[in-house]
């Protein structure tokens, strides 16, 4: 059974259609990536298919189950979510935010496990700093940790790696990946197209709020694709350090 469901879902925003009849699913081990340019849907979809967005049309499903007949306490066991938006409202300490994860865990056990958390993104030295004392890259990886660490079958993360530095957008999604080797399903929004290529397993490209190519890479990154969704002229080329998308504003 897939971890996650959209059937030919629709979504309206102050009149417009936000997207238009998506379908697509993702199942454990997986790394699906969203991709498209800004304002092409990838933030509603991921919200709709949480139940955090009304829908005009069609249905989200998490482990086969609707998303709008399942309780808040259903919905936390069978998806995890890390928003875009990393706005945080008290200057926890690192630890006691990704600990914030683990409600059900012992307080000394929740504390080991939200640091190693933290040092599987390299900031377990952050583990008493607050998180409002942070850089927003910091911060970042604190907030990605509270994902990972409630161990939900399926992960959602908005734009994980923005703002952070290159050899730290590659560790998030080699975290992400290793999430799916442990066998959650993990969808992920990314702006950098060489980064989607690399870190992920196939690709969901949107435009104007519809699915416009959904597969492995080398086929969503096509330079059909690529020039329609995107308005650039490129390809997908491999080289010794991996897959690389060439581009050129058309």
């Amino acid at each position: 059974m897939d971890a996650l469901t959209i059937d030919t879902l629709s979504v309206r925003l102050g009149g417009r259609l936000a997207l238009d009849r998506v379908s697509l699913a993702v199942g454990a081990g997986e790394v699906l990536g969203i991709i498209g340019a800004n304002g092409g849907g990838k933030t509603t979809l991921l919200r709709a298919a949480l139940g955090l967005t009304v829908l005009a049309a069609g249905e989200a499903r998490l482990a086969g189950r609707p998303v709008s007949r399942l309780s808040l306490p259903e919905r936390a066991s069978l998806a995890a979510y890390l928003p875009q938006d990393r706005d945080v409202a008290w200057n926890l300490p690192a630890w006691r935010l990704v600990a914030l994860g683990l409600p059900r865990m012992g307080a000394a056990r929740g504390r080991d496990m939200a640091i190693a958390a933290l040092d599987g993104l390299g900031v377990a030295s952050l583990a008493e700093r607050g998180v409002l004392d942070m850089s927003g890259g910091e911060r970042a990886r604190v907030l990605l940790a509270r994902m990972i660490v409630t161990g939900a079958p399926l992960l959602i993360a908005d734009e994980p790696a923005a703002g952070l530095d290159p050899d730290a957008q590659f560790l998030v999604l080699e975290l992400l990946r290793a999430q799916a080797a442990r066998g959650a399903a993990v969808v992920v929004s990314l702006h950098d197209l060489t980064l989607a290529a690399r870190g992920c397993d196939r690709l969901a490209v949107l435009a104007g709020g519809r699915l416009v190519a959904l597969g492995p890479p080398v086929q969503a990154l096509s330079p059909e694709i690529l020039k329609s969704a995107f308005g650039l002229n490129g390809e997908l080329i491999s080289t010794r350090h991996g897959v690389v998308v060439t581009t050129a504003r058309g």
